[in-house]
């Protein structure tokens, strides 16, 4: 009779439509995640017309997630200039790569970073701000000589413009003289060799507030049966 009891009662609640009720733990709220941006560059001078490329990253304050969700932007503030000017877009996700970048003067560069959500569990990346990084550019200096003889060209738009020239007394840099380049940009000059032994020289373009100084230094020799030779090294 207590089995028949037990079986009744369970076809009852059956009938009945009793359906079990799954109970599940509450969802997890979604965060608020501090993120910081940070930005590099393997040299920090280059010369116009090279390519620069940009190591960066969005690092996050999360221990269980290092880096942010979405989009930067790497920014170039041109010198003498005002305005920041959006450069390249990226959005790697553990690691930014900015690549490609022309050098056309002296600049400071930024990454920005406007923020984001996780679309999996809604938690929101706060924007954040690289410091600055300072890129100085010398002008594009094409240097050759024969005999010594020494000429080239300079760019970009260094018409009319000086080179100065050093001469090494003892174990210092005197001014022997300051040449100029046409209006193209060309330049040719000769430098004087002693009759033993070298004499060495410095070559410098000055720099200015758009571009870095640029210098090299050579010598001049000589010796019999052949004319005064010039070798400049960069």
């Amino acid at each position: 009779m207590r089995i028949t009891r037990l079986i009744a009662g369970t076809l009852t609640a059956g009938l009945l439509g009793i359906t079990p009720i799954a109970i599940s733990a509450p969802a997890s709220a979604a965060v608020t995640v501090d993120t910081a941006a940070t930005i590099t560059s393997s040299k920090s001078t280059y010369v116009y017309g090279e390519t620069i490329n940009f190591d960066a990253a969005v690092t996050t304050s999360d221990p269980e997630r290092a880096y942010a969700p979405g989009e930067a932007t790497l920014y170039m503030l041109a010198a003498g200039s005002s305005a920041w000017e959006a450069v390249a877009t990226d959005d790697g996700v553990s690691y930014l790569y900015f690549s490609g970048i022309k050098a056309r003067g002296n600049a400071a560069y930024k990454v920005v970073y406007a923020g984001g959500t996780d679309l999996y569990d809604g938690d929101v990346f706060n924007p954040s701000e690289s410091a600055p990084i300072t890129v100085n550019v010398a002008r594009k200096v094409v240097l050759k000589s024969t005999s010594n003889r020494l000429f080239g060209k300079i760019a970009p738009k260094y018409k009319r413009k000086p080179i100065k020239v050093q001469k090494k007394v003892g174990k210092k840099w005197k001014k022997y003289k300051t040449f100029k380049t046409n209006k193209k940009g060309k330049f040719s000059f000769k430098l004087p060799a002693p009759r033993r032994g070298k004499t060495f020289w410095k070559i410098t373009v000055p720099g200015n507030k758009q571009f870095a100084t640029w210098q090299t230094t050579g010598s001049t020799y000589s010796y019999r049966g052949v004319a005064p030779r010039a070798s400049i090294t960069n």
